[in-house]
């Protein structure tokens, strides 16, 4: 009992490693060596042993905090263990290059998109993806022929795979997946409503085909903003005395503009949020203008991307 309280209770020094740009961070115990941010290491994971870099400076953190129980860097990377890093990317394209080969041999519905060697070179894996399931079994058993070492075929999503392929965004710039992102973060078609978005899936998609990433990073800063201002259909009352029915909404410049009646004409006047004062709320459901009715093909997309982003997504993990 008093083992096991010692393990939540207390601090420890750790530090996070990434074996692959843009790849999670996992966390070791640096021991008593002197470890700094960029320096490379070879740590022990469940996969084996593995050479990575040091995302950071050691840091102190609470026992509760850290899945236990936490694995030890063995050493710090002595020039012979870079080379043989640097010499394992080789390999792993000529890997690649066969696996292929033993693909369109066995006739099999699956598209290959990256290998992997582990640092002790016990294992090779091998990313794929594919529609459905793939009886993989012979071309395992050929491949351990061939490199007569562990072969491990893993399935993996669209998204998986375009953060290993890499690429640019429709904003010019390389993907964020492939850049720095180190997890993949839920994104749901309420984020682009929120940000007054199109709802067009080619224009909120990205080159995965799923929702962009970049729809989640100023959704905290659109609901923070959207809080204040009416909704459109709501009725306001302006500064000036006019009252009228919300047409639009400016939710960076906090403005609003709504439909008055002045001499018996409509007119569209501006106001900002702090101008007016939401008089009546339009009822949930209530259309505030006959809408033509969206398009039922890029309806069908929109769900199929919100069911997409529901599921479980497979990928690499080295827990």
């Amino acid at each position: 009992m008093e083992k096991e309280e010692k393990k939540t209770t207390g601090t420890r020094t750790i530090v996070g490693v990434r074996f692959r740009s843009a790849g999670k961070v996992y966390y070791f115990d640096p021991g008593q060596l002197e470890i700094k941010r960029g320096a490379k290491v070879i740590v022990e994971t469940s996969r084996g042993v593995e050479f990575g870099t040091v995302v950071g400076d050691p840091m102190v953190m609470e026992n509760k905090k850290i899945n236990q129980p936490l694995k030890q860097v063995i050493r710090l990377a002595t020039p012979e263990d870079i080379e043989k890093e640097a010499l394992n990317r080789i390999r792993e394209r000529e890997a690649f290059r066969l696996c292929q080969e033993k693909i369109r041999r066995h006739d099999l519905d699956m598209k290959l998109i990256d290998a992997e060697y582990t640092f002790d070179n016990s294992k090779i894996l091998f990313y794929f993806t594919a529609d459905g399931r793939v009886d993989f079994r012979d071309l395992v058993r050929d491949l351990a022929g061939v490199f007569r070492t562990r072969i491990e075929l893993r399935q993996i999503g669209v998204r998986d795979e375009t953060k290993i392929m890499g690429g640019y965004g429709i904003c010019g710039r390389p993907l964020c997946c492939r850049a720095y992102l180190s997890d993949f973060v839920p994104v749901s078609i309420r984020m682009a409503k929120e940000q007054n978005l199109s709802l067009n899936p080619t224009k909120i998609s990205g080159s995965c085909g799923r929702l962009m990433c970049c729809l989640k990073y100023e959704e905290d800063t659109y609901e923070e903003l959207n809080r204040s201002l009416p909704k459109p259909g709501d009725e306001v009352r302006g500064n000036d005395g006019l009252t009228g029915e919300v047409e639009s909404v400016n939710v960076l410049r906090q403005r609003v503009r709504i439909l008055v009646e002045v001499d018996d004409e409509k007119e569209i006047h501006e106001y900002g949020v702090e101008d007016i004062t939401v008089t009546r709320k339009r009822r949930r459901g209530q259309a505030r203008t006959p809408k033509k009715e969206k398009e039922p093909k890029e309806q069908k997309e929109l769900e199929k991307l919100e069911h997409e982003e529901r599921k479980p997504r497979k990928g690499r993990n080295r827990d």
